[in-house]
């Protein structure tokens, strides 16, 4: 055999070698991690009035728990508002009280008088009939005086009837028109406080839960914009974990199944449940990629741990590929 024929075959030989390694290496090697980071989805509490920061009870980087003070801008102007509200409830009760005390002392005085007259009138209408009558029996006053005396008798005892029932309707009266107005102005009032009460409640905002403070915006004695973000706050429950997932290896990837990863100072047997799976395809970022992957096809899956502790923002983690190895 020449030595040009050893040297093809030798040649051939190599390349079948090195076909076969390439085509049965990734079968041999280990299971190739999945890269991704920490993903956080901030909140951002406002007041919903501007005002001067007059409290920071937090600073960037600090944990807070669901309930905690965050921060306080001046309240000065919204309890001037309450105080005024205060004062037109105390204002509006006693308007309804004052209403639901019936007639006023003066106008009982003047029904009485009243009252007081009618019965001199009956009385002296009596005393007139009594002196009539028996002139009438001995025939020295005629029929139509006595009709007359007892007419005067009896509309004297009808005005003093009438009267007596005013009084004491008066004494009891009820003005329901002035009570349900009264009444009104007390709702009202108290209105104006309830709302003076949820604004210093927003002027004060608390954690609406536990989370991380991302950043600080305004510091004590900056003025604040009504419904500016005053700081960022990460939720524990809004952190997630973002990967990239191979096309071909997408089936495997649905919502609630179960992740393993891994991260820098990180707990052992890291979990996390799937959430969201990305409705198409993008190409591989340069800074994310599946190590060794031939598919550069891939899916952005995103998953919620099931522990957060240590978990921040930005973290790089490598995700176990589902059917690989545990």
């Amino acid at each position: 055999m020449s030595a040009q024929r050893i040297l093809i075959a030798g040649l051939v030989l190599t390349a079948i070698i090195i076909g076969a390694v390439l085509f049965l290496a990734p079968r041999f090697t280990a299971t190739q991690m999945l890269s991704g980071y920490v993903e956080g989805e901030p909140l951002y509490p406002a007041a919903p009035v501007s005002g001067r920061i007059v409290d920071m009870k937090v600073k960037r980087g600090d944990v807070v728990k669901a309930g905690d003070a965050l921060f306080a801008v001046d309240p000065s102007q919204t309890e001037a508002q309450k105080q005024q509200s205060q004062a037109s409830v105390a204002a509006a009760e006693a308007l309804a009280s004052d209403a639901r005390q019936g007639a006023r002392p003066a106008e009982l005085g003047v029904i009485a008088a009243n009252l007081a007259a009618a019965r001199a009138q009956l009385a002296e209408a009596e005393k007139t009939l009594a002196r009539v009558r028996p002139l009438t029996e001995a025939g020295a006053a005629s029929r139509q005086q006595l009709d007359t005396a007892v007419a005067a008798r009896d509309s004297a005892a009808a005005k003093v009837k009438a009267i007596d029932r005013q009084l004491s309707v008066a004494k009891l009266a009820q003005r329901k028109d002035q009570i349900a107005a009264a009444d009104s102005r007390v709702r009202e009032a108290q209105a104006g406080i309830a709302a003076a009460d949820a604004r210093l409640a927003d002027m004060s905002p608390k954690a609406p839960a536990s989370g991380r403070i991302e950043d600080v915006f305004f510091q004590p004695g900056e003025w604040a914009p009504a419904n500016q973000p005053v700081l960022s706050l990460i939720p524990d429950d809004r952190v997630r974990i973002r990967f990239y997932a191979p096309e071909l290896q997408l089936a495997a990837y649905k919502v609630g199944a179960e992740v393993r990863f891994t991260c820098d100072g990180c707990a052992a047997g890291m979990k996390a449940r799937i959430n969201y799976v990305g409705p198409r395809p993008e190409f591989t970022p340069p800074t994310i990629y599946a190590r060794g992957a031939r598919d550069r096809m891939v899916f952005l899956v995103e998953a919620e741990p099931m522990d957060v502790k240590g978990l921040a923002p930005g973290q790089p983690i490598d995700v176990t590929p589902l059917g690989g190895s545990k």
